[in-house]
């Protein structure tokens, strides 16, 4: 218990205090926020010509505002959250760096470190406290000169490289103030969306990285059916509190810290400051290895998640900036990002609205006039709006820009189109139905699992598919060919292959099945039928890949188009199927309504009626 000589009160501490100085203070929940108080209340005379320096000014602790100009002066590695404004204004420094430099710069000397307070639990009965954080807490303690700890007993005792002696600290305080708490972000629709097409490109047993904001809040809802998920991100929140609750986070296949949810910061509640005392699953470690490419590489199938800001039509991204942003600046992305590159099979998604708050479109022809842009198009994978996921990844410019047209808010789609036509972006006689973006048949997106574990993604065809279906032509063979135009082509130019893509939703239906292929989405299958006005029953047809045949994919193509011509009143479908085609009559008499058939000239006359059951 010799610890206990070395409580001082706050004044007593500040008076060790040199005018020019330069202070550490933790980020977040490992805020002192007793000592900062004191700190910004006190009237003696040596606290002059400070520095603060902390990671992430989060906190209400400490005042930004002129009337401290003399006192002090606020330096921060992050310009969001609420110290923006004020390094505008030239009142707070930013020390541009990546994350995992940070530490590094306290080590070397390049940012000294005069005094760090710290603020730790309560000792045990041995003089071991834990840390409240373990971003860089303890480089700055190495560091500095004087060290103080403030023990509160309200901060969880965390797990990791947070233990520290008492023998550490030149004093100790005791907190007065609870720890600074971060209230939970309101779901919103727009966001449960968003959150759901993120949701469809998270397979069982990625490694995740998480941030705070409506983006993350409203994913802990739809990744929680996943299995096996990993966790390793430079935040630990309420919302992967839920997802860890709800049983999808196991860790299980994650390549370091196997079995724990990684991180350096707790921001949230006092909820999950309960949750997380002395909780064995989650793992605290400093930022240079938390926030180190070659660390986060270490887990296969790594997926770096950001919210976007802005995203025009070559993938470049606009970040967020302002009050309330601390989970997309150009650090913590770039770091995140490049880790997600040296994973294996790793992936980035860039999330956002499709319009901001003011109604105003959020995908642009060109970012010129937005600071604060993420430039990496070369590396880009996928961006995410509530309209649907555009995939990147191998595309030409003309594909991404078509792609991303598809994702922005239906009414922004006809001047997109206008303007990328105009610089020559996307090809000037394209197709496109004003009406199609309304109109897009979206709830019938779904996945099964097929034998071999295959899983196949089913979605109402797109615009952007063009490439891909014209690919899927090229694989057919002659035969597949001829069973499916009765005729033989031998070409699907871009002018026939666009007028087969774009499609009116109310007399066509066009379903594609997909699989992952190394990140990218390959088609192979399709499904579609059209009516006529003066014809209650729909054509159809369908085809699957030869590779996938004998997996049950038609019929599954088979059943969804039934299920879309049944909602949209549709009698019956027909169709016409050659009498040595075993295998496609085979898929057609598995309906689950009675099949006509008449056999005319070697063509059978196929006829489903839904009223017939």
């Amino acid at each position: 218990m010799m610890w206990k000589q070395k409580i001082v009160s706050p004044e007593e501490m500040l008076a060790k205090i040199e005018p020019g100085m330069s202070i550490f203070l933790g980020t977040g929940m490992a805020e002192p926020r007793t000592l900062v108080r004191h700190l910004m209340e006190s009237t003696q005379f040596n606290l002059q010509d400070l520095e603060l320096i902390q990671l992430v000014s989060l906190g209400d602790a400490v005042a930004i505002d002129e009337r401290y100009a003399r006192k002090f002066r606020l330096k921060t590695f992050f310009s969001g959250w609420i110290a923006s404004d004020a390094i505008s204004q030239g009142r707070v420094d930013l020390i541009p760096s990546r994350f995992s430099r940070v530490p590094w710069l306290f080590k070397s000397g390049v940012i000294s470190i005069d005094v760090a307070f710290i603020q730790v639990s309560p000792p045990d009965e041995n003089g071991y406290a834990y840390m409240a954080g373990a971003s860089v807490e303890r480089q700055a303690m190495e560091m500095a000169k004087i060290v103080v700890g403030e023990i509160n007993s309200q901060i969880p005792r965390t797990m990791g490289d947070t233990l520290v002696n008492m023998d550490d600290f030149h004093y100790l305080v005791e907190a007065t103030e609870p720890p600074y708490y971060v209230g939970r972000w309101p779901l919103q629709d727009v966001y449960l969306k968003i959150a759901e097409n993120v949701a469809s490109c998270i397979q069982d047993g990625n490694c995740i990285s998480y941030g705070i904001g409506p983006l993350y809040e409203a994913l802990a809802k739809t990744l929680a059916t996943k299995k096996n998920l990993g966790i390793h991100s430079p935040f630990f929140t309420d919302a992967l509190m839920d997802l860890v609750k709800s049983g999808a986070v196991t860790n299980r296949y994650k390549g370091v810290f196997r079995g724990k949810s990684c991180a350096s910061y707790v921001i949230g509640t006092k909820e999950l400051m309960d949750w997380l005392d002395l909780n064995p699953l989650v793992e605290f470690q400093p930022q240079d290895i938390v926030m180190d490419p070659r660390t986060i590489g270490l887990n296969d199938n790594m997926v770096a998640l950001f919210p976007a800001r802005k995203v025009d039509l070559t993938g470049d991204i606009a970040l967020h900036t302002g009050k309330g942003n601390v989970t997309a600046g150009p650090g913590n992305v770039q770091e995140l990002f490049w880790g997600a590159a040296l994973s294996k099979n790793g992936r980035t998604i860039f999330a956002l609205p499709s319009r901001n708050r003011k109604g105003q479109p959020n995908i642009l022809l060109s970012l010129d006039k937005y600071p604060f842009q993420f430039t990496n198009r070369e590396s880009m994978d996928r961006v995410v709006t509530e309209y649907g996921v555009a995939n990147l990844m191998g595309k030409t410019l003309r594909e991404r820009a078509q792609a991303l047209i598809e994702i922005a808010h239906p009414d922004d789609r006809p001047e997109l189109i206008r303007q990328a036509k105009e610089a020559r972006m996307i090809y000037a006689d394209q197709i496109y139905f004003a009406e199609s973006g309304h109109l897009y048949p979206d709830k019938i997106a779904c996945s099964h699992k097929f034998r071999d574990n295959l899983t196949v993604r089913f979605r109402a065809i797109k615009p952007s598919d063009e490439e891909e279906m014209r690919r899927l032509f090229y694989r057919f063979s002659d035969q597949a060919v001829y069973y499916r135009y009765f005729s033989p082509i031998k070409t699907m130019p871009h002018r026939k292959m666009q007028e087969y893509v774009n499609v009116d939703y109310r007399k066509t239906m066009s379903i594609v099945a997909l699989i992952d292929e190394s990140g990218v989405e390959k088609i192979i299958g399709e499904a579609r039928y059209v009516r006529t006005p003066e014809d209650p029953f729909a054509d159809t047809a369908f085809i699957v890949d030869e590779q996938y045949q004998g997996m049950g994919i038609s019929t599954y193509l088979f059943n969804l188009l039934i299920r879309a011509a049944r909602e949209r009143g549709i009698a019956g479908l027909k169709a016409d199927v050659l009498e040595n085609n075993r295998a496609m009559l085979k898929v057609y008499e598995k309906a689950i309504y009675p099949v006509q058939t008449v056999l005319s000239g070697g063509v059978y006359k196929i006829t489903i009626p839904f009223n017939a059951a």
